[in-house]
């Protein structure tokens, strides 16, 4: 594995995009590919460009646009990808779409390519049946905008080997990132299971008449500040352990164990709502809203990038040790 070579995308939406002015703005060559001819694919060098101008703006990079896309290619011809070390996926959750681009990276790269899927739902080791080198397989799970968080979850199927994954782990801090490294796999991985039990509670408050919409992310916004800092874990011990002890015992029966889609969600989905994408969610939104809550969406995430940033590096500085398993 090389940090300093070729790594291609294969998926050019709003994930893909934004994964790849990540790996340029941490000195990335890529291979942009895009797998079906789309509004959206021909869109992308423009969204990719419009990132990387925000971003030298905000002080994250020194190099212009110009320079940076100098080290992007964008083509729908999977042999391309032949120069690449690693080769990231980022297409729809949807299992035959990825099996198909799948065995299209696997017939014009290398045995020894890294291959990466950035899933966040299918485990890891589900997708690795559809390799024939299974071994070299991994989910590489990134935030959105991948440019501005310092998230990225790296995750071993049941086939991968745990040193390759450390070894991933590695990079990934080189392109600025803080990652974590789940060495066993699980649908989910880490986050998205914390966070959609999260989301699980918020539909039963709601669902319950416990709290409006508006209430639940009022009391999120305001109460949540803890997660870009530490962790729940870390959260506990510098609050107080003992509390957290005694809360649960009670707490835990009267929590929300749906296992269905909340209705809330669904009823929204069927009629095609999709949030600031069509003005229809759990708000409603005018174009101008919409544009606005993105654009506040995306200076927010700026600043919290370098406010991360300021911490991290002070928080490296504490020792630490976890407790022996």
């Amino acid at each position: 594995m090389n940090n300093n070579a070729t790594i291609g995308i294969v998926g050019l939406g709003l994930m893909g995009t934004s994964i790849a002015v990540a790996l340029l703005l941490n000195g990335q060559k890529v291979i942009a590919v895009a797998p079906i001819v789309s509004d959206l694919d021909k869109s992308a060098p423009h969204r990719i460009r419009q990132a990387l101008v925000e971003c030298f703006r905000e002080g994250m990079t020194l190099e212009t646009p110009e320079e940076l896309m100098v080290n992007i290619t964008f083509t729908s011809d999977y042999a391309n990808l032949q120069p690449c070390w690693l080769v990231m996926e980022s297409v729809f959750e949807d299992l035959n779409i990825k099996q198909e681009v799948f065995k299209k990276i696997e017939d014009h790269v290398a045995d020894d390519v890294i291959i990466t899927s950035n899933t966040s739902a299918i485990p890891i080791s589900i997708l690795q049946n559809f390799f024939k080198v299974p071994e070299r397989f991994f989910g590489i799970h990134w935030a959105v905008p991948a440019y501005t968080s310092r998230f990225l979850e790296i995750i071993c199927g049941d086939k991968s080997p745990v040193e390759i994954g450390e070894q991933l782990h590695e990079i990934a801090k080189q392109w600025g990132k803080e990652p974590t490294l789940v060495r066993k796999d699980i649908r989910g991985f880490i986050t998205n299971r914390i966070m959609y039990a999260m989301y699980r509670e918020a539909f039963h408050l709601v669902e319950k008449g416990h709290a409006t919409i508006a209430d639940v992310d009022r009391a999120c916004k305001n109460g949540g500040q803890w997660m870009a800092f530490c962790g729940p874990f870390r959260y506990m011990d510098l609050t107080g352990l003992q509390a957290y002890h005694a809360v649960m015992k009670d707490l835990f029966p009267e929590l929300s164990s749906q296992t269905s889609v909340p209705k809330l969600i669904d009823d929204i989905a069927q009629a095609d709502g999709n949030g600031v994408f069509n003005g229809k969610g759990f708000y409603e939104y005018t174009p101008e809203e919409a544009k606005k809550w993105a654009e506040t969406f995306d200076r927010f995430a700026f600043d919290m990038n370098r406010l991360s940033a300021k911490y991290a590096a002070e928080i490296a500085k504490i020792p630490s040790q976890e407790i022996p398993e």
